[in-house]
């Protein structure tokens, strides 16, 4: 029992972290709203909000989210009512799962390295990458948590073959969970079939098994596939939906006398441009600034000042890496190779570096981390003796509290104000004001400055999904293969032209600072950014 105390305290420290105020820090993103109004939807009619029966990626807003996440939520809404606890509460757990499904795998790869997984677990704790996703309704989150639980699985199935069943249904699982999941996951087991393929033919007649049941599993998604889920989210961030190398190689071919052109043009092509749009965009996910120092440039998806892992990290990660490739061993490779097969979905983007399509690489990065420090620590020992390991576990420990704190302070003092527009703040606060005045209206034009108004005033108005369903119609997609909802009930939802609705009645007008003439409005309400920004100004016509 005293061996499981250290990890039974960093489980109740990763909670904490965790749980602290998730309803409200940050505030609740479209993407956040839109799973767990589906999940209302389904609860009251046995259709999404779209009107699709039980389906297994949600249409959204056009980009066919992966549902078994909002599956996952469903019984939570049941339960809390639709809330953002309900939303975020599931993937806390998942957060806090994904803690100990590292101590676990890290105790079956390295054995013999006393206290290496309790390191890798606390690492794992207080990762500012692992963290941010694990405090909100991230889908991702679960695929990384499920993905873990399946290395784990296949590992302890290496001895024990019954255990091989677990390890395919979590993999399955994170493949009915988040796009960049069936990229990786299709590459991880290919490592594992080489890795482990002694294993693999020795008992041929267990994994053939296996893998026939995992494609009875998977067939409803194979299915779905022949439909717009299959293509629609790929097409609308992909780097080939990306005009820019196109562009570019039609500028560079420009700079070619006629006579040239031949030379232009095997040069200057799709598949050289889009190659190194790939290898660019892979390759600056293991650069310093995002790793270590500024994060993604995405603000919804990073913390200011501070990068996807600590910067005492990079040491550890280097002396981990050398380890690891010194050793040539099969787990040791197996972790190498995780790390650099993870980043590949979000390179085959154009928004690269990409902390939530990549976030699965913070588990190989804590093992090697976790490597780093126990190989360093056992180096000198050997060389220096126990009183300057003591001294430099010491040193690491003192710089990654400051780190820990100094992130802390950053997400809890700074974020919010740094990055008012990462969430969407203000949105309920408005929605509660326009539940006051519904019925004194006939029209509630509210702006689409912000992030898929009409999701968030779905979600905190609870808005009956039977009656939405049969209001309202999607938009065509924009330029990044997304939909909005324009007009449902009352609501109407538009870049705000206070020329046009000045002389208008019977209006409740709802715009940004930008869109309101404080002058000429008899602005009623103002709602603010936590930075004290204006957000929303209303006006009554």
């Amino acid at each position: 029992m005293k061996k499981l105390i250290p990890i039974l305290l960093i489980l109740l420290f990763a909670t904490i972290l965790r749980f602290q105020r998730l309803s409200d820090v940050p505030a609740l993103n479209a993407d956040e709203a839109a799973i767990g109004y589906n999940a209302y939807s389904l609860l009251e009619t046995g259709l999404d909000e779209h009107g699709n029966k039980w389906p297994i990626h949600f249409q959204s807003f056009n980009d066919y989210k992966p549902g078994l996440y909002v599956y996952i939520v469903l019984p939570f809404v049941a339960v809390l009512g639709l809330t953002e606890s309900a939303v975020r509460v599931p993937g806390a757990i998942f957060g806090v799962l994904n803690v100990l499904a590292i101590y676990l795998l890290v105790g079956r790869l390295y054995p013999k390295k006393k206290w290496l997984p309790e390191i890798c677990a606390l690492l794992l704790a207080i990762s500012p990458w692992h963290l941010h996703f694990s405090r909100g309704g991230w889908e991702v989150n679960v695929a990384t948590t499920c993905i873990t639980i399946a290395m784990y699985f296949f590992v302890v199935g290496q001895k024990r073959k019954s255990m091989l069943i677990y390890s395919a249904i979590f993999f399955v699982a994170a493949l009915y969970t988040y796009h960049a999941a069936r990229i990786v996951i299709p590459l991880l087991g290919l490592l594992l079939l080489v890795f482990y393929r002694k294993n693999i033919v020795r008992d041929l007649r267990t994994y053939i098994s296996v893998v026939l049941f995992t494609m009875v599993m998977l067939a409803p998604l194979g299915f779905d596939f022949l439909g717009p889920a299959g293509t629609s989210r790929a097409s609308g961030v992909s780097i080939f939906s990306d005009r820019g190398t196109i562009d570019r190689i039609n500028e560079q071919r420009g700079h070619y006398s006629k006579e040239l052109s031949v030379v232009g043009l095997l040069l200057h092509n799709k598949l050289t441009g889009y190659t190194l749009a790939f290898a660019e965009n892979y390759f600056e996910h293991f650069w310093g600034q995002f790793l270590f120092l500024s994060g993604d440039d995405i603000q919804r998806n990073k913390i200011p000042e501070i990068g996807q892992v600590y910067l005492i990290q990079l040491p550890l990660l280097v002396y981990g890496a050398f380890s690891l490739i010194k050793k040539k061993k099969q787990n040791a490779l197996l972790v190498f190779g995780w790390v650099l097969i993870t980043p590949l979905p979000a390179a085959l983007t154009f928004q690269s570096p990409h902390a939530l399509r990549a976030q699965g690489m913070v588990i190989p990065l804590t093992i090697i981390t976790g490597l780093g420090l126990y190989s360093l620590s056992r180096t000198v020992q050997k060389v220096y003796g126990k009183v300057i390991v003591v001294c430099l576990l010491i040193f690491v420990g003192g710089v990654l509290a400051w780190d820990f704190a100094r992130y802390l302070h950053q997400y809890w003092g700074h974020m919010a104000q740094t990055y008012p527009f990462s969430s969407q703040y203000g949105a309920k606060e408005l929605s509660g004001y326009i539940s006051s005045r519904y019925d004194d209206f006939d029209t509630v034009m509210i702006t689409d400055r912000y992030d898929q108004p009409y999701i968030m005033m779905l979600f905190y108005l609870k808005y009956p999904p039977a009656r939405f369903q049969s209001e309202h119609t999607l938009s065509n997609r924009d330029e990044f293969g997304f939909s909005t909802v324009r007009r449902f009930g009352k609501f109407e939802f538009t870049s705000i032209k206070w020329s046009e609705v000045v002389d208008k009645r019977g209006i409740l007008v709802v715009g940004t600072d930008e869109e309101i003439p404080n002058v000429e409005a008899n602005v009623i309400k103002q709602i603010y950014f936590p930075n004290g920004h204006p957000a929303y100004e209303i006006v009554p016509r």
